[in-house]
């Protein structure tokens, strides 16, 4: 088990746009009240885990969940870029609705889960994969041997639970991505497997599960 490495991949608390199916992306969305009470939460959750390292994206909503770990474990965050959301191009700041009535064509290919196709100035699903499972194995096989947690967005839980299972990109999802919930993954060096999904005990309510933001 010294080759190994226990990974918490988290996505961050709600943010308004969540709750109006608004794409972030990229775009630095900061947490609602509810992201905020979620948070706290999971730091509560994780107090007492024997976590070695925090890493999270650097867009804020994913930071100032981290921190809250941080806070909780005594462990300091490290930002680490490679776990941002997909670069939605000019889908950022729409709703899906707006983007199926103004742009169809690429609304079809986006819920088709068309791996090649990127929103102008965005990034495509392999693109997307490519950059955080690099990430996400960089960073595990930095710590083999410990646990560490990882605080993203719903595209990389996504692209996680995929390397996980070994699903394809483009298979239709049937799993959670519920903001603040916790997933647990083991990464050997052949690779990420799942040991649990979801779990949101430590939140009293349902949360939000969006498929891209």
């Amino acid at each position: 088990m010294s080759e190994s490495a226990r990974v918490l991949a988290i996505r961050h608390g709600e943010t308004t746009w969540n709750v109006d199916t608004r794409i972030q992306g990229q775009l630095d969305v900061g947490l609602n009240d509810t992201g905020r009470w979620q948070a706290s939460r999971l730091g509560q959750a994780l107090a007492e885990e024997p976590v070695s390292a925090i890493y999270a994206s650097d867009l804020g909503r994913a930071f100032e969940t981290a921190q809250h770990v941080g806070q909780a474990t005594g462990v300091p965050v490290v930002v680490e870029p490679g776990l941002r959301e997909r670069h939605f191009g000019e889908f950022q700041g729409k709703t899906f609705a707006e983007i199926e009535a103004v742009l169809p064509e690429q609304a079809r290919l986006w819920r088709t889960r068309d791996p090649h196709f990127a929103p102008a100035g965005g990034e495509s699903l392999l693109q997307l994969r490519e950059r955080v499972v690099a990430t996400a194995e960089k960073l595990a096989a930095r710590h083999a041997g410990e646990l560490i947690v990882l605080v993203g967005h719903g595209g990389v839980m996504d692209v996680l639970y995929r390397a996980a299972t070994r699903l394809d990109i483009q298979a239709p999802r049937t799993w959670a991505l519920g903001n603040a919930a916790i997933n647990r993954l083991l990464w050997t060096p052949d690779g990420f497997t799942l040991v649990g999904w979801a779990d949101t005990q430590h939140l009293d309510d349902g949360t939000l599960d969006e498929t891209t933001a």
